[in-house]
């Protein structure tokens, strides 16, 4: 399943039988999510640019998997009730859900939040598919590829565009204080500015405690979610383009 993905170097492991669910019973919602996920392209100017909200690359994603294909925010209601009377009520909040004849899939995008997200998304897959409210649980996310080469695709991003010096950041993001003394730390100590100031602007933005595959492969292997069939995708360098 998702070859064509999977050609261009993105990441997917299937969890609890969630391999066997698409293949037999919602191929379409295989077939949809990969129609998408093949068209994805980053510029690399994305990366680096700031401001605070989603990416333009989630926003993107998200759009063409609501406005197109119907995988809309979805919010479930969960009510007890015993006796006639109401016990305990939960919500939870999907940004992705779109039924199927034969079930419901549900789909989170991780790109760049704490990695803690990870541990809310699973839980809420799990409690979600224990009341047989949905069928699979998916996340996408920065792939391994992606997450380890980041500093050296910065890194080349500076050198195309000649950034030597702070000044030559303006167009794309106004470091604050703290990131300047991060980055003039990190100059001295990696002896260049494009090594320095990519080094900074990495650990500062897309850092360890944020969420990518490892993070997320982590929680996984530690049964978080279990016993909901899970699909995680992890988003390759090789989408990244200059």
């Amino acid at each position: 399943m998702f070859e064509n993905i999977i050609r261009k170097g993105f990441q997917v492991l299937t969890l609890h039988h969630a391999e066997a669910i698409l293949k037999h019973d919602m191929q379409t919602a295989a077939n949809e999510l990969e129609s998408v996920l093949t068209k994805i392209e980053i510029p690399i100017e994305e990366l680096v640019r700031g401001g605070g909200g989603e990416s333009q690359m989630t926003q993107r994603l998200r759009k063409e998997l609501s406005d197109v294909l119907g995988w809309e925010k979805h919010n479930f209601e969960i009510t007890k009730i015993v006796d006639g009377m109401e016990k305990e009520s939960i919500s939870h909040e999907i940004d992705h859900v779109k039924v199927y004849p034969k079930g419901t899939f549900a789909l989170e995008i991780e790109w760049n939040n704490k990695d803690p997200f990870y541990d809310r998304d699973l839980e809420n897959f799990k409690r979600l598919h224990a009341e047989g409210v949905i069928s699979i649980g998916a996340i996408i996310t920065r792939g391994k590829s992606l997450q380890d080469n980041m500093r050296n695709l910065i890194e080349k991003f500076a050198v195309t565009n000649s950034i030597d010096r702070l000044e030559k950041l303006q167009p794309y993001y106004n470091p604050t204080p703290r990131q300047i003394e991060l980055i003039e730390r990190a100059i001295k100590s990696r002896g260049s500015f494009k090594k320095g100031w990519a080094h900074a602007f990495v650990s500062d933005k897309f850092g360890e405690a944020t969420t990518h595959w490892r993070k997320l492969e982590d929680r996984v292997s530690r049964g978080v979610g279990n016993p909901c069939p899970l699909l995680l995708i992890g988003i390759p360098k090789n989408v990244v383009v200059f």
